[in-house]
């Protein structure tokens, strides 16, 4: 039944991507929710009624100090309890570009064994604002918003995109808990060329998921790419299936309709 999975959107200030994502939740048939972070701070309680939390694009209070940080510790400070209890009761967080910023810098990513400071998304190795298209493979089957082994085309829009992690040792458990969850890549599946990769994080991590599989963050937008005229080469292209980001949120809608 359409409207049976309830998604809240977060709005802070800066924040300027919420209603393309809750347009696109609802595409995909979900019953949205736009709340902001002021009132979901004093009623935490309001999580026990949706089974996903979207942390949208944007540029989150400035992003002063760096990007995402001071939404982060707004979270760390009043809602990370709530938000891991959402997800250990099967709930899902989903962050994208400054969302997924967010979840890195409060520790809700990646998760699992790797230290919350072991992993961080900083400044592009161009040193500018990239906006592009970009080709990214799913390297996880364990992710609810993904299906394995596919390829995804979205546009990215930062200034501060590039994963990076403390050491090498790091990067092994990032890959072997599963939680790289997609991948820049070239037409060759190459993923440290610029521009195919276009921030220069390392081993062209585009995305991390958790080791439920239901706390997911990406720097490029899904939230652009619901409809297929969406895509620079859709004059070019027979449209097959779903929009690749409109494919991203009905992927964890069916998730949660099995």
């Amino acid at each position: 039944m359409v409207g049976d999975v309830r998604v809240l959107v977060v709005r802070a200030a800066g924040i300027n991507c919420d209603e393309e994502t809750v347009h696109a939740w609802r595409l995909a048939g979900a019953r949205v929710d736009l709340v902001h972070i002021n009132r979901l701070a004093r009623e935490p309680g309001m999580l026990e009624d949706f089974q996903i939390v979207t942390i949208p694009g944007g540029f989150s209070y400035g992003d002063d100090i760096a990007a995402g940080v001071i939404l982060a510790q707004r979270i760390v400070r009043d809602l990370l309890g709530p938000m891991r209890d959402l997800v250990e009761r099967g709930g899902s967080l989903l962050g994208i570009c400054n969302g997924f910023q967010v979840l890195v810098k409060a520790g809700l990513l990646p998760g699992g064994d790797v230290g919350t400071q072991a992993v961080t998304v900083t400044f592009n190795d161009s040193a500018k604002f990239e906006a592009r298209w970009v080709r990214m493979e799913v390297c996880t089957d364990r992710c609810i918003y993904l299906k394995s082994g596919g390829s995804v085309e979205l546009p990215v829009e930062h200034a501060e995109g590039k994963v990076i992690v403390a050491d090498k040792s790091i990067l092994e458990r990032l890959h072997q808990g599963g939680h790289v969850a997609v991948r820049y890549v070239d037409q060759r599946g190459g993923y440290d060329t610029y521009p195919a990769n276009p921030n220069g994080s390392i081993d062209g991590v585009a995305g991390l998921c958790d080791a439920t599989g239901r706390v997911f963050g990406l720097m490029p937008h899904p939230d652009r790419h619901f409809q297929h005229t969406h895509h620079p080469q859709w004059t070019h292209r027979a449209p097959k299936g779903l929009p690749d980001g409109l494919a991203i949120f009905s992927n964890a809608v069916e998730h949660y309709r099995a």
